[in-house]
């Protein structure tokens, strides 16, 4: 699994999914500073606009896996900058994906739908977590039914 994380929420359903299916993590680190109102309008404004920016390494190669898990919060209606950015530079070597997403108020259909385009494939499953799911912590209900819905369609693809 992969995912970004501006402010934690996307790092904390992450970490629970990773947990849940025993699965590898690794956090897509931006080279940009994204922190306070500043970080938080040029993210929206490159991300509306499909810009990319630079990654730090990965530590792990996504062709080593059958499945990626990508996670990303919405930003202005897609992907983050970073997961953009990662999808792009390995589109050709995911096999198979999954995606999550955290939201405040809306854009995530779009999001996973850019995402789909950018590896040019389907995901096996999808999950929107909203912020005030997280806050409440009432994600669960969602995070279960994925990671049973992600293993049990990663199953039949092998």
């Amino acid at each position: 699994m992969v995912y970004y994380s501006r402010t934690g929420r996307t790092r904390d359903v992450a970490s629970q999914i990773a947990r849940e299916l025993k699965c590898d993590i690794e956090e897509i680190r931006d080279t940009q500073n994204r922190t306070g109102i500043i970080g938080f309008l040029k993210s929206g404004y490159q991300a509306a606009r499909g810009k990319d920016t630079v990654l730090e390494p990965y530590e792990r190669d996504p062709s080593d896996y059958d499945l990626v898990i990508v996670g990303t919060p919405v930003w202005a209606g897609n992907p983050s900058v970073p997961v953009g950015t990662y999808l792009r530079e390995n589109a050709s070597k995911i096999k198979n994906a999954a995606f999550f997403c955290t939201y405040g108020g809306s854009g995530a259909e779009g999001t996973f739908r850019r995402m789909s385009e950018t590896i040019g494939k389907e995901p096996i499953q999808t999950v929107a977590i909203t912020e005030r799911e997280i806050k409440e912590n009432t994600c669960d209900c969602k995070i279960e039914p994925f990671v049973r819905d992600v293993e049990a369609a990663f199953r039949t693809e092998e």
